[in-house]
């Protein structure tokens, strides 16, 4: 009852960097995985905005839930919010997990929010590719951010044929 999940569907699918007791595959009802979030830290500038990855309304996300044990609840929360809420773009809510084999579960998520200017919204398959390609921040080139998860999401077997589509149209750019 006490442990904590958390529901990563982007870079904390390949790079958690916090304790965990137990990884599962989930889906989360309710928000998909988008590339909404116009970036201005970690992967573009003000100058050159990224983009990365938000859950957005609609759908529903299929990604991985961490099992962190009660001992070190305060701290990955903290270290979370210290990585997911640099600028305020993402709302932390607690969402229902459907973990692998159908147990439900409370999760802790990171949902956009609409509200904040950061939210760059529903984009094109072009315009996200635009958006992202040259695009650098602090946590490195943008390609690599959107092609790590588009490749960590392909090796889960899970499908996200619109996230696949600016993988490869990344992929044609650089070639």
């Amino acid at each position: 009852m006490n442990d904590l999940w958390v529901f990563g569907y982007a870079s904390l699918m390949w790079k958690p960097d916090f304790k965990f007791t137990e990884k599962r595959r989930a889906r989360l009802s309710g928000y998909h995985r988008s590339l909404c979030i116009t970036s201005w830290e970690h992967r573009g500038t003000r100058e050159r905005p990224g983009l990365v990855m938000g859950l957005d309304n609609g759908g529903a996300c299929v990604g991985l839930a961490f099992k962190v044990a009660p001992n070190d609840k305060d701290d990955v929360i903290a270290y979370l919010r210290e990585r997911e809420l640099v600028t305020n773009v993402y709302l932390e809510r607690m969402g229902k997990l459907t973990l692998d084999g159908g147990e439900r579960v409370d999760g802790l998520i990171y949902v956009a929010d609409h509200r904040h200017e950061q939210y760059a919204g529903r984009l094109s398959v072009e315009d996200a590719v635009e958006r992202v390609c040259g695009a650098a921040g602090g946590m490195g080139p943008n390609e690599d951010y959107v092609l790590n998860t588009a490749d960590h999401v392909k090796s889960l077997g899970i499908k996200d044929h619109w996230l696949q589509a600016v993988a490869d149209n990344i992929r044609k750019r650089s070639s």
